[in-house]
Protein backbone atom coordinates (compact mmCIF):
# COMPACT_ATOMS: atom_id res chain seq x y z
CA UNK A 1 0.00 0.00 0.00
CA UNK A 2 1.52 3.32 -1.03
CA UNK A 3 1.94 6.06 1.56
CA UNK A 4 1.22 9.69 0.58
CA UNK A 5 4.31 11.86 0.51
CA UNK A 6 4.70 14.21 3.52
CA UNK A 7 3.64 17.19 1.37
CA UNK A 8 0.26 15.48 0.85
CA UNK A 9 -0.64 15.45 4.54
CA UNK A 10 -3.08 18.05 5.83
CA UNK A 11 -1.33 20.69 7.94
CA UNK A 12 -2.77 21.60 11.32
CA UNK A 13 -4.32 25.07 11.40
CA UNK A 14 -5.28 26.73 14.73
CA UNK A 15 -8.54 27.77 13.05
CA UNK A 16 -9.62 24.12 13.37
CA UNK A 17 -9.67 24.52 17.16
CA UNK A 18 -12.17 27.39 17.22
CA UNK A 19 -15.55 26.60 18.85
CA UNK A 20 -18.88 27.11 17.10
CA UNK A 21 -21.34 29.84 18.16
CA UNK A 22 -23.62 27.62 20.28
CA UNK A 23 -21.04 25.26 21.75
CA UNK A 24 -21.01 26.81 25.24
CA UNK A 25 -24.75 26.29 25.68
CA UNK A 26 -24.55 22.80 24.19
CA UNK A 27 -21.68 21.93 26.55
CA UNK A 28 -23.66 23.09 29.59
CA UNK A 29 -26.64 20.95 28.57
CA UNK A 30 -24.43 17.92 27.91
CA UNK A 31 -22.67 18.35 31.27
CA UNK A 32 -26.02 18.36 33.06
CA UNK A 33 -27.21 15.16 31.37
CA UNK A 34 -23.98 13.37 32.28
CA UNK A 35 -24.21 14.60 35.86
CA UNK A 36 -27.78 13.26 36.05
CA UNK A 37 -26.33 9.80 35.34
CA UNK A 38 -23.72 10.25 38.08
CA UNK A 39 -26.36 11.42 40.57
CA UNK A 40 -28.53 8.38 39.83
CA UNK A 41 -25.66 5.91 40.25
CA UNK A 42 -24.67 7.70 43.48
CA UNK A 43 -28.17 7.03 44.79
CA UNK A 44 -28.02 3.38 43.69
CA UNK A 45 -24.44 2.48 44.54
CA UNK A 46 -23.39 4.94 47.24
CA UNK A 47 -20.19 5.83 45.40
CA UNK A 48 -19.15 8.38 42.81
CA UNK A 49 -18.85 6.65 39.43
CA UNK A 50 -17.87 7.77 35.97
CA UNK A 51 -20.88 9.02 33.99
CA UNK A 52 -19.72 6.66 31.21
CA UNK A 53 -17.34 3.67 31.36
CA UNK A 54 -18.04 3.13 35.06
CA UNK A 55 -17.08 -0.56 35.16
CA UNK A 56 -13.46 -1.58 34.68
CA UNK A 57 -12.35 -5.01 33.50
CA UNK A 58 -8.58 -4.55 33.58
CA UNK A 59 -6.22 -2.09 35.26
CA UNK A 60 -2.78 -2.57 33.79
CA UNK A 61 0.66 -1.11 34.21
CA UNK A 62 2.52 -0.96 30.91
CA UNK A 63 5.44 0.56 29.05
CA UNK A 64 5.06 2.57 25.84
CA UNK A 65 8.06 2.34 23.52
CA UNK A 66 8.48 5.00 20.83
CA UNK A 67 10.87 3.61 18.19
CA UNK A 68 13.70 5.43 16.46
CA UNK A 69 13.44 6.17 12.76
CA UNK A 70 9.80 7.25 12.46
CA UNK A 71 9.14 9.28 9.31
CA UNK A 72 8.97 13.05 9.95
CA UNK A 73 5.18 13.30 9.63
CA UNK A 74 4.77 10.57 12.28
CA UNK A 75 7.56 11.77 14.62
CA UNK A 76 5.39 14.48 16.18
CA UNK A 77 4.45 15.41 19.75
CA UNK A 78 5.26 12.66 22.22
CA UNK A 79 6.39 10.49 19.27
CA UNK A 80 9.06 13.00 18.21
CA UNK A 81 11.81 11.28 20.20
CA UNK A 82 12.47 7.57 20.74
CA UNK A 83 12.15 6.39 24.31
CA UNK A 84 10.26 4.39 26.93
CA UNK A 85 7.41 5.78 29.04
CA UNK A 86 5.48 4.23 31.94
CA UNK A 87 1.78 3.94 31.25
CA UNK A 88 -1.58 2.93 32.72
CA UNK A 89 -4.33 1.13 30.79
CA UNK A 90 -7.93 0.98 31.99
CA UNK A 91 -10.21 -1.47 30.13
CA UNK A 92 -13.92 -0.78 30.52
CA UNK A 93 -17.42 -0.88 29.04
CA UNK A 94 -19.56 2.15 28.23
CA UNK A 95 -22.53 2.37 30.68
CA UNK A 96 -22.43 4.73 33.64
CA UNK A 97 -23.96 2.11 35.93
CA UNK A 98 -22.34 -1.11 37.16
CA UNK A 99 -24.02 -3.84 35.13
CA UNK A 100 -23.52 -7.56 34.72
CA UNK A 101 -21.46 -8.37 31.65
CA UNK A 102 -24.48 -10.05 30.04
CA UNK A 103 -25.53 -6.49 29.26
CA UNK A 104 -22.96 -6.39 26.48
CA UNK A 105 -21.96 -2.88 25.37
CA UNK A 106 -18.99 -1.32 23.50
CA UNK A 107 -15.60 -1.58 25.17
CA UNK A 108 -13.01 1.11 25.77
CA UNK A 109 -9.39 1.62 26.75
CA UNK A 110 -8.11 4.72 28.51
CA UNK A 111 -4.35 4.92 27.98
CA UNK A 112 -2.26 7.32 30.06
CA UNK A 113 1.38 7.74 28.97
CA UNK A 114 3.61 9.41 31.57
CA UNK A 115 6.92 11.28 31.69
CA UNK A 116 6.09 13.05 28.43
CA UNK A 117 7.90 16.37 27.82
CA UNK A 118 6.38 19.27 25.90
CA UNK A 119 4.03 22.25 26.11
CA UNK A 120 0.74 21.26 27.72
CA UNK A 121 -2.85 22.14 26.93
CA UNK A 122 -4.33 24.96 28.97
CA UNK A 123 -5.71 23.54 32.20
CA UNK A 124 -3.82 20.25 31.82
CA UNK A 125 -2.15 20.38 35.21
CA UNK A 126 0.25 18.06 36.96
CA UNK A 127 3.23 16.05 35.68
CA UNK A 128 3.80 15.38 32.00
CA UNK A 129 1.19 12.81 30.98
CA UNK A 130 -0.83 12.21 27.83
CA UNK A 131 -4.24 10.51 27.82
CA UNK A 132 -5.76 8.80 24.79
CA UNK A 133 -9.38 7.57 25.00
CA UNK A 134 -10.20 4.71 22.60
CA UNK A 135 -13.27 2.56 21.81
CA UNK A 136 -13.57 -0.74 19.93
CA UNK A 137 -15.05 0.75 16.77
CA UNK A 138 -13.65 3.14 14.15
CA UNK A 139 -16.63 5.53 14.07
CA UNK A 140 -18.47 7.58 16.66
CA UNK A 141 -22.20 6.84 16.89
CA UNK A 142 -23.38 10.44 16.36
CA UNK A 143 -22.27 12.97 13.72
CA UNK A 144 -22.22 16.04 15.98
CA UNK A 145 -22.82 17.36 19.48
CA UNK A 146 -26.57 17.96 19.11
CA UNK A 147 -27.20 14.43 17.82
CA UNK A 148 -25.02 12.98 20.59
CA UNK A 149 -26.95 14.94 23.20
CA UNK A 150 -30.24 13.47 21.94
CA UNK A 151 -28.92 9.91 22.22
CA UNK A 152 -27.38 10.62 25.63
CA UNK A 153 -30.70 11.85 26.99
CA UNK A 154 -32.28 8.53 25.98
CA UNK A 155 -29.39 6.63 27.58
CA UNK A 156 -29.69 8.62 30.80
CA UNK A 157 -33.30 7.47 31.20
CA UNK A 158 -32.09 3.83 31.37
CA UNK A 159 -29.64 4.46 34.23
CA UNK A 160 -31.20 2.41 37.02
CA UNK A 161 -31.17 -0.98 38.69
CA UNK A 162 -33.29 -2.78 36.04
CA UNK A 163 -30.54 -5.37 35.65
CA UNK A 164 -32.71 -8.36 34.68
CA UNK A 165 -34.59 -6.37 32.04
CA UNK A 166 -31.33 -5.06 30.56
CA UNK A 167 -29.93 -8.59 30.35
CA UNK A 168 -32.97 -9.77 28.37
CA UNK A 169 -32.86 -6.76 26.04
CA UNK A 170 -29.12 -7.21 25.51
CA UNK A 171 -29.58 -10.87 24.53
CA UNK A 172 -32.19 -9.87 21.92
CA UNK A 173 -30.01 -7.06 20.56
CA UNK A 174 -26.94 -9.32 20.34
CA UNK A 175 -28.94 -11.73 18.24
CA UNK A 176 -30.11 -8.91 15.96
CA UNK A 177 -26.57 -7.58 15.62
CA UNK A 178 -25.25 -11.07 14.87
CA UNK A 179 -27.78 -11.35 12.05
CA UNK A 180 -26.72 -7.98 10.62
CA UNK A 181 -23.05 -8.95 10.71
CA UNK A 182 -23.81 -12.27 9.02
CA UNK A 183 -25.13 -10.20 6.09
CA UNK A 184 -22.04 -7.98 6.07
CA UNK A 185 -23.46 -5.07 8.09
CA UNK A 186 -23.38 -3.77 11.64
CA UNK A 187 -25.13 -1.19 13.80
CA UNK A 188 -23.32 1.13 16.22
CA UNK A 189 -26.72 1.99 17.73
CA UNK A 190 -27.58 -1.64 18.49
CA UNK A 191 -24.14 -2.18 20.02
CA UNK A 192 -24.47 0.91 22.21
CA UNK A 193 -27.86 -0.29 23.49
CA UNK A 194 -26.53 -3.71 24.52
CA UNK A 195 -25.96 -5.60 21.29
CA UNK A 196 -22.14 -5.64 21.39
CA UNK A 197 -20.91 -9.11 20.30
CA UNK A 198 -19.58 -10.97 23.38
CA UNK A 199 -15.98 -11.12 22.19
CA UNK A 200 -12.92 -11.28 24.42
CA UNK A 201 -11.96 -7.68 25.20
CA UNK A 202 -8.23 -8.42 24.81
CA UNK A 203 -8.68 -9.43 21.17
CA UNK A 204 -10.30 -6.12 20.19
CA UNK A 205 -8.79 -3.18 18.27
CA UNK A 206 -9.54 0.28 19.66
CA UNK A 207 -9.86 3.71 18.01
CA UNK A 208 -9.92 7.33 19.15
CA UNK A 209 -12.78 7.70 16.62
CA UNK A 210 -12.38 11.49 16.83
CA UNK A 211 -9.37 13.45 15.52
CA UNK A 212 -6.44 14.96 17.35
CA UNK A 213 -3.70 17.33 16.42
CA UNK A 214 -0.57 15.35 15.56
CA UNK A 215 2.05 18.07 15.86
CA UNK A 216 2.13 19.70 12.42
CA UNK A 217 -0.63 17.38 11.18
CA UNK A 218 -4.01 15.85 12.13
CA UNK A 219 -4.61 12.20 13.03
CA UNK A 220 -6.84 9.52 14.43
CA UNK A 221 -5.23 6.78 16.53
CA UNK A 222 -5.71 3.04 16.72
CA UNK A 223 -4.54 0.48 19.31
CA UNK A 224 -4.14 -3.01 17.85
CA UNK A 225 -3.16 -6.28 19.59
CA UNK A 226 0.00 -7.64 17.97
CA UNK A 227 1.44 -10.30 20.30
CA UNK A 228 0.51 -13.83 19.25
CA UNK A 229 -1.39 -14.54 22.47
CA UNK A 230 -3.58 -11.44 22.11
CA UNK A 231 -4.20 -11.91 18.40
CA UNK A 232 -5.43 -15.43 19.13
CA UNK A 233 -8.29 -13.85 21.11
CA UNK A 234 -9.64 -11.76 18.22
CA UNK A 235 -13.31 -12.67 17.61
CA UNK A 236 -13.16 -15.26 20.42
CA UNK A 237 -16.59 -15.39 22.05
CA UNK A 238 -16.84 -15.34 25.85
CA UNK A 239 -19.51 -16.94 28.00
CA UNK A 240 -20.99 -13.90 29.73
CA UNK A 241 -23.10 -15.84 32.25
CA UNK A 242 -20.73 -14.71 35.02
CA UNK A 243 -21.49 -11.11 35.99
CA UNK A 244 -17.78 -10.23 35.78
CA UNK A 245 -16.80 -12.52 32.91
CA UNK A 246 -14.72 -9.91 31.07
CA UNK A 247 -12.74 -9.01 34.19
CA UNK A 248 -12.12 -12.66 35.06
CA UNK A 249 -10.87 -13.32 31.52
CA UNK A 250 -8.43 -10.40 31.70
CA UNK A 251 -7.19 -11.48 35.14
CA UNK A 252 -6.64 -15.06 33.93
CA UNK A 253 -4.74 -13.91 30.85
CA UNK A 254 -2.30 -11.60 32.63
CA UNK A 255 -1.73 -14.04 35.48
CA UNK A 256 0.04 -16.29 32.99
CA UNK A 257 1.50 -13.99 30.31
CA UNK A 258 1.90 -10.46 29.03
CA UNK A 259 0.58 -8.75 25.92
CA UNK A 260 1.66 -6.21 23.34
CA UNK A 261 -0.23 -3.71 21.21
CA UNK A 262 0.79 -1.26 18.51
CA UNK A 263 -0.38 2.35 18.71
CA UNK A 264 -0.93 3.57 15.15
CA UNK A 265 -1.71 6.96 13.61
CA UNK A 266 -3.83 7.65 10.53
CA UNK A 267 -2.89 11.06 9.15
CA UNK A 268 -5.45 13.29 7.48
CA UNK A 269 -4.66 14.02 3.83
CA UNK A 270 -7.67 16.21 3.00
CA UNK A 271 -10.23 17.97 5.21
CA UNK A 272 -12.80 17.44 2.46
CA UNK A 273 -12.24 13.70 2.23
CA UNK A 274 -11.34 13.22 5.92
CA UNK A 275 -13.48 15.76 7.81
CA UNK A 276 -12.75 16.81 11.37
CA UNK A 277 -16.31 17.77 12.35
CA UNK A 278 -18.33 14.79 11.04
CA UNK A 279 -17.75 12.31 13.86
CA UNK A 280 -19.36 9.43 11.93
CA UNK A 281 -17.01 9.83 8.96
CA UNK A 282 -14.61 6.92 8.58
CA UNK A 283 -11.36 8.07 7.06
CA UNK A 284 -10.32 6.06 4.02
CA UNK A 285 -7.45 3.75 4.91
CA UNK A 286 -6.57 3.38 1.24
CA UNK A 287 -5.75 7.10 1.16
CA UNK A 288 -3.97 7.06 4.51
CA UNK A 289 -3.43 3.79 6.40
CA UNK A 290 -2.80 3.48 10.12
CA UNK A 291 0.96 3.44 10.71
CA UNK A 292 2.80 2.44 13.87
CA UNK A 293 4.10 5.19 16.16
CA UNK A 294 4.66 3.20 19.37
CA UNK A 295 4.43 -0.20 21.02
CA UNK A 296 2.51 -0.78 24.26
CA UNK A 297 3.85 -3.63 26.42
CA UNK A 298 2.03 -4.97 29.48
CA UNK A 299 3.90 -7.67 31.45
CA UNK A 300 2.24 -10.46 33.44
CA UNK A 301 0.59 -8.92 36.51
CA UNK A 302 -2.51 -8.91 38.73
CA UNK A 303 -4.77 -7.29 36.13
CA UNK A 304 -7.50 -6.19 38.55
CA UNK A 305 -7.45 -5.98 42.36
CA UNK A 306 -9.45 -3.91 44.84
CA UNK A 307 -6.27 -1.97 45.57
CA UNK A 308 -5.73 -1.16 41.91
CA UNK A 309 -9.38 -0.21 41.60
CA UNK A 310 -8.96 2.25 44.47
CA UNK A 311 -5.84 3.70 42.84
CA UNK A 312 -7.14 3.92 39.26
CA UNK A 313 -10.94 3.58 39.15
CA UNK A 314 -11.41 5.90 42.10
CA UNK A 315 -8.15 7.85 42.04
CA UNK A 316 -7.59 8.71 38.36
CA UNK A 317 -9.60 10.79 35.91
CA UNK A 318 -8.78 10.26 32.24
CA UNK A 319 -9.51 12.88 29.59
CA UNK A 320 -8.34 13.57 26.02
CA UNK A 321 -7.77 17.12 27.34
CA UNK A 322 -5.11 15.88 29.75
CA UNK A 323 -2.02 16.10 27.59
CA UNK A 324 0.14 18.00 25.17
CA UNK A 325 -0.76 20.92 22.95
CA UNK A 326 0.77 18.84 20.16
CA UNK A 327 -2.13 16.38 20.60
CA UNK A 328 -4.97 18.89 21.03
CA UNK A 329 -8.39 17.24 20.59
CA UNK A 330 -10.18 18.54 17.48
CA UNK A 331 -13.80 18.86 16.39
CA UNK A 332 -17.00 19.82 18.17
CA UNK A 333 -17.47 16.54 20.06
CA UNK A 334 -13.90 16.60 21.32
CA UNK A 335 -14.36 20.17 22.56
CA UNK A 336 -17.60 19.20 24.31
CA UNK A 337 -15.73 16.45 26.12
CA UNK A 338 -13.55 19.02 27.90
CA UNK A 339 -16.11 20.37 30.36
CA UNK A 340 -18.07 17.09 30.41
CA UNK A 341 -15.10 15.09 31.67
CA UNK A 342 -14.13 17.83 34.13
CA UNK A 343 -17.66 18.05 35.59
CA UNK A 344 -17.98 14.28 35.95
CA UNK A 345 -14.56 13.98 37.59
CA UNK A 346 -15.26 16.83 40.01
CA UNK A 347 -18.55 15.17 41.04
CA UNK A 348 -17.08 11.76 41.79
CA UNK A 349 -13.95 13.17 43.47
CA UNK A 350 -16.19 15.18 45.80
CA UNK A 351 -18.51 12.26 46.56
CA UNK A 352 -15.60 9.86 47.12
CA UNK A 353 -13.55 12.35 49.13
CA UNK A 354 -10.43 11.99 46.99
CA UNK A 355 -8.07 14.11 44.94
CA UNK A 356 -7.57 12.63 41.49
CA UNK A 357 -4.01 11.59 40.64
CA UNK A 358 -2.69 13.60 37.66
CA UNK A 359 0.04 11.10 36.74
CA UNK A 360 0.57 7.32 36.64
CA UNK A 361 -0.18 5.75 40.06
CA UNK A 362 2.26 2.89 39.49
CA UNK A 363 4.00 2.95 42.81
CA UNK A 364 0.72 2.72 44.70
CA UNK A 365 -0.70 0.02 42.42
CA UNK A 366 2.43 -2.12 42.45
CA UNK A 367 3.02 -1.69 46.19
CA UNK A 368 -0.58 -2.75 46.85
CA UNK A 369 -0.02 -5.91 44.79
CA UNK A 370 2.87 -7.05 46.98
Amino acid sequence: MSIPRPAAFQRYDPALAQPGPDEAALAAELDEVLLSISRKTWEDEGQGLRAVHAKSHGLLSAVVEVPAGLSPELAQGLFARPGRHPAVMRLSTTPGDLLADRVSTPRGIALRICDVPGARLDGSDGPGAQDFILVNGPQFNAPNGRAFLRSLKLLAKTTDRMDRTKKLISAILRGTERGLEAMGGESATLKAMGGEPPHHILGESFFTQLPLRHGDHIAKLQLVPVSTSLRALTDTRLDLSDDDALREAVIAFFAAQGGEWELRAQLCTSLKEMPVDDATARWDEARSPFRTVARVIAPPQPAWTPERSAAIDTGVGFSPWHGLEAHRPLGELMRLRRSAYAASQAFRARKNGVTLHPGCPFVAARAADR
